[in-house]
């Protein structure tokens, strides 16, 4: 680039200005590379890794990611060794002619903070910043996430490099965005970070006489004199213990993004956004604590094996959006298949078309894709890329490349639009790992209960949202807990008040049964709402074969979980009893309501199977007022709408094997064909139809 336009570059922080004073030496006085005053509302991307390759294959290889409609790439989240190749000596001249490089190609740049693998560097002269662990082993160089997050050291390290960094591209208007590490997880077991975690639970409780308390220590004889006996464990502990660990771990972590985020914040441009990518579920700590920090969240859309699901991966489109209620990106996707599954199999061309659009429909705002060509050498050879090895296109290119000119139609009519959605769904990190903790029986997966909830629900609703047990409620109509296991005094408070103020909640199986401390609640489930519903939990059971039920829902079945509820209010209604021949629960009520004023809660005490949960979750959304967008559409067309702005969009997606024709409750224009607003829309088999409706 000129030197004159770097420092041009340099000195200018707002991205209108910047753009004009370009135009100007790009009349005539010098060649600059331009690009819009903003990215595009909806963006195709993918991972490059320029320092891995010659910089003279740099052209062609974003010729070709132009050719695909790629218009961003992510950069530098692996490159410490490039960036910093000795200590304190920077060179950031390759990377600087990266992204001016990526910038005459009109591709936008997200730079990633490379501390998910320290170079060889940091950690042969500091070993004492690698992670140990459970086992006492302390980490090696030659892979990632060798760090411990809670090292001091290192975190200085980390800042200093984000800093520098920031400084030199923080008002770079080719810069969008700053991923911080990547993919954070592991914990570690070494001495500064137990002192760490005693100094925590020092805060937490004031004295160990509260933590004995709380913990319930008599039981086994574990109570503590000091602090500092705590053992440090992330299984096979004290249940309290584990809880408060997995509360350490988030705030480790927490404070290990925010060390970044305020160095890239004190030199980058404000509308530079700041953000992390989070895996599959994102259970190592808590998100919605982990996103605070953060301008939007991000997540990478892995499916393992290649078989797509889409209502399973719908679900976690829907967590993440929930991290910060507001739209995502997905910063890594697969181009066909990666390399760490048992079967690496791939997507169909078809599967990566519905996938892409699916995470548009449900808020994401850019899909990446992992990664544009794979390495010569190290350990992730063979998964899917974009390019092969030699540097051409591989088959999963031409299908980014219809994905990326479908993104183009319709990025216009996207922009400032979002899910809507009159049905919550409560997640809640404590609940998950409590009950992760404790099973009571190896089939009760969490997550695998909540999809189980989530699937109905989407089906008839079609549109989702998955939020935080303290997120705010009242914009819907409808809201269910599928099995919110720790239950907080001030949860329960804002749970009821959200029924009082006519809203209708719906509590699933092991709800309420823990305080804050992963205590039993001494009144039985759902704990301090169990005043509010009127009765409570009986006992609850593991269940070796399925048990009958009958009552207003008609006949169904239930598996692995089962809860006996005794109504104590006269106006608790019994919905469904189990039937004849079930023992302890032969029956006894399994379903129990209460109407309160306007609103109304209800207790789901059994894990229904597919059928019964689908025709219970129906009628209770139906008596909340809640309607299907589009009505009588099949079961494998998807239905998205996004608003916003005075418009709405529809995004249509047939995962079926069969031609499907959806009738649209307005006129609409498809963004992807063209042609004159319809009311009928027929879906070829894993057909994806984008329609902007009619104003009214």
């Amino acid at each position: 680039m000129p030197a004159n336009a770097a420092n041009l570059r340099a000195f200018c922080t707002l991205r209108q200005p910047l753009r004009a004073v370009l135009a100007f030496l790009a009349a005539g006085l010098v060649s600059v590379p331009l690009l819009a005053a903003a990215p595009p509302p909806l963006l195709l991307g993918t991972a490059w890794y320029p320092e891995q390759w010659p910089e003279a294959r740099w052209p062609k290889d974003l010729a070709l990611m132009q050719a695909a409609h790629i218009r961003v790439v992510r950069v530098g989240e692996f490159a410490w060794s490039s960036l910093e190749p000795h200590q304190g000596q920077y060179h950031f001249g390759w990377l600087e002619r990266a992204v001016a490089e990526a910038a005459r190609h009109h591709i936008y740049v997200v730079i990633g903070t490379p501390t998910a693998a320290p170079p060889a560097w940091l950690t042969s002269r500091y070993p004492q910043t690698l992670r140990v662990h459970a086992d006492g082993r302390r980490a090696q160089h030659g892979n990632r996430q060798q760090f411990s997050f809670s090292s001091p050291l290192y975190r200085k390290f980390c800042r200093a490099i984000a800093t520098r960094l920031a400084q030199h591209f923080g008002h770079n208007p080719d810069v969008i965005g700053w991923q911080i590490d990547n993919e954070m997880g592991p914990p570690s077991f070494d001495a500064v970070t137990r002192h760490q975690f005693h100094a925590w639970l020092r805060r937490r409780y004031h004295t160990v006489a509260a933590l004995n308390r709380h913990w319930a220590t008599a039981y086994w004889s574990q109570t503590y004199q000091h602090f500092s006996q705590v053992p440090m464990r992330a299984t096979n502990e004290n249940p309290g213990l584990l809880l408060d660990f997995k509360r350490f771990v988030t705030a480790t972590w927490a404070s290990y993004v925010a060390n970044q985020v305020q160095a890239i914040r004190r030199f980058a441009a404000p509308d530079q956004f700041i953000t992390t990518n989070t895996t599959h579920w994102g259970d190592q700590f808590n998100q919605y604590t982990i996103s605070r920090e953060l301008t939007l969240a991000a997540w990478d859309d892995y499916i393992p094996e290649g078989r797509y699901h889409w209502l399973e991966n719908g679900v976690q489109d829907d967590l993440v959006r929930g991290y910060k209620r507001r739209d995502f990106w997905v910063m890594e996707t697969q181009p066909a298949f990666v390399d760490w599954a048992p079967v690496n199999a791939a997507l169909p061309p078809y599967a990566m078309r519905e996938l892409a659009w699916q995470d548009v429909g449900h808020g994401a705002n850019a899909v990446l894709y992992w990664q544009w060509r794979s390495a010569l050498n190290g350990q992730e050879q063979y998964h899917g890329t974009l390019v092969g090895p030699d540097g051409e296109p591989v088959p999963a290119y031409h299908v980014v490349q219809t994905i990326g000119s479908q993104f183009a139609l319709a990025g216009a009519a996207l922009a400032g639009t979002s899910p809507h959605s009159r049905v919550a769904l409560l997640q809640s990190y404590a609940s998950r790992w409590a009950i992760d903790f404790q099973r009571q029986t190896d089939r009760f997966g969490v997550v695998r209960e909540f999809t189980a909830f989530y699937r109905p629900l989407e089906r008839f609703a079609q549109s989702v949202d998955v939020v935080s047990a303290r997120a705010p409620l009242g914009r819907y109509r409808l809201v269910v807990a599928p099995a919110l296991n720790v239950l907080s005094h001030a949860e329960a408070h804002h749970l009821a008040a959200y029924v009082r103020a006519g809203g209708h909640l719906v509590l699933g199986p092991r709800s309420g049964m823990k305080d804050s401390f992963d205590a039993l609640w001494t009144s039985r489930q759902p704990g301090p709402l169990a005043a509010l519903l009127g009765g409570h939990v009986e006992q609850f059971y593991s269940l070796l074969k399925p048990v009958a039920l009958t009552g207003r829902f008609g006949a169904g079945q239930a598996s692995v979980w089962a809860e006996t509820l005794r109504p104590q209010a006269s106006d608790v209604q019994v919905l469904m009893r189990y039937g004849a021949g079930n023992g302890w629960l032969e029956g006894k009520p399994a379903i129990i309501t209460r109407q309160v004023g306007k609103g109304s809660i209800t207790y789901i005490g059994a894990w229904l199977d597919p059928p019964l949960m689908s025709t219970v979750l129906d009628a209770l959304a139906r008596a909340a007022h809640v309607h299907p967008l589009i009505r009588g559409v099949a079961r494998n067309v998807e239905v998205c709408a996004r608003t916003g702005e005075g418009k709405q969009v529809w995004i249509l997606i047939n995962h079926g094997a069969k031609t499907h024709t959806v009738h649209l409750p307005a006129p609409a224009s498809s963004l992807l064909s063209g042609g004159a607003p319809q009311r009928d829309v027929t879906l070829a088999p894993h057909a994806v139809s984008v329609l902007l409706a009619a104003r009214s």
